[in-house]
């Protein structure tokens, strides 16, 4: 298998006035080219602290405290604000989850998207606005909208716009963080349609961040689970959506509605994620789980296989 990025150990914290919130704890996981791993969990889970944390997109307030990711061989996390500006958007870009946020309102959504390739290749403007018309097709946008502003556009063309600016230098790695919020589920249902096909037709590979466990496995190839900062398990999306190993994934499924087979009552899950200022010893699930026993509480449990995929939990379903 070609691994173009893997993460070992990747551990994020951000310093409050309460203490240092574990946002990012200990994480791992590769990624092949042309793979989509998608991540979901509940919100506040860490799936977009650990999307910045790969990129280094830090707030001042953020620390990488350990761990490594490695974009084919080299580690980012020692290098510079200047050294690793050189990997954003030419080798890892990202697809953030607001996008009129994303895009400057004084400036065309064209030019802006020509000035992230000027900085990142060495081709002429005109090369770069050509650059600009044949994204602006491969993400279903009209050329004509090039010369208008980001206010001039719906939420579907501005999401369609940040798409094509993360694409603007081929990367290898989108990171697609809740790309369709906020838009109505035809567009949802469109947009994620033309990005698989964007991903096929380009090779790349994405990690694709979503609540929405419909759309994930529609996108994914595998999936992660996260909890309080951590994988709690991960593998082949039908493996682990058919037949959960982990109590909170489990959780998760019986609360998200499903589109095929016999109607069922949602469930919720009871209690809150824990606080990660001072996150409870031994599972951080187990002040949650129904099959919590002495051991969840004496001992972290560890990622390792278990039948078909890797999940970290001391008790795993039948």
């Amino acid at each position: 298998m070609n691994t173009v990025l893997a993460v070992e150990g990747l551990s994020m914290h951000f310093s409050t006035r309460e203490g240092a919130v574990q946002a990012v704890d200990d994480v791992s996981f590769e990624l092949q080219a042309g793979e989509t791993l998608g991540l979901v969990g509940e919100s506040g889970c860490g799936k977009t602290s650990l999307a910045i944390a790969i990129l280094k997109l830090l707030p001042d307030n953020a620390q990488i405290v350990g761990g490594h990711v490695y974009f084919k061989g080299q580690d980012l996390v020692p290098l510079s604000e200047r050294e690793i500006r050189q990997y954003r958007w030419k080798n890892i870009s990202m697809i953030f989850q607001a996008a009129m946020n994303s895009l400057n309102p004084v400036y065309r959504v064209g030019d802006q998207i020509v000035e992230a390739i000027l900085a990142h290749d060495k081709i002429s403007p005109e090369a770069a606005m050509q650059r600009v018309r044949e994204l602006f097709g491969l993400v279903g946008l009209d050329e004509h909208d090039i010369d208008h502003y980001p206010h001039e556009y719906s939420g579907g063309m501005r999401q369609r716009a940040v798409i094509a600016m993360a694409l603007a230098c081929d990367p290898d790695v989108v990171i697609a963080d809740e790309p369709t919020t906020a838009l109505d589920v035809l567009v949802q249902d469109k947009i994620l349609r033309e990005l698989r096909d964007i991903q096929k037709q380009l090779n790349m590979s994405m990690i694709y961040i979503s609540h929405d466990i419909a759309a994930v496995a529609e996108m994914s190839h595998r999936i992660g689970v996260m909890y309080a900062g951590k994988i709690v398990e991960v593998g082949e999306t039908s493996q682990v959506l058919r037949q959960p190993l982990h109590p909170y994934t489990e959780a998760l499924m019986a609360s998200f509605p499903s589109l095929k087979g016999q109607k069922k009552k949602l469930e919720s899950l009871p209690g809150e994620p824990p606080d990660l200022v001072s996150p409870p010893e031994g599972c951080r699930f187990r002040p949650r789980c129904p099959f919590a026993t002495s051991m969840c509480e004496e001992s972290e449990p560890r990622l390792e296989f278990h039948r078909d995929h890797e999940m970290a939990c001391w008790h795993p379903l039948k």
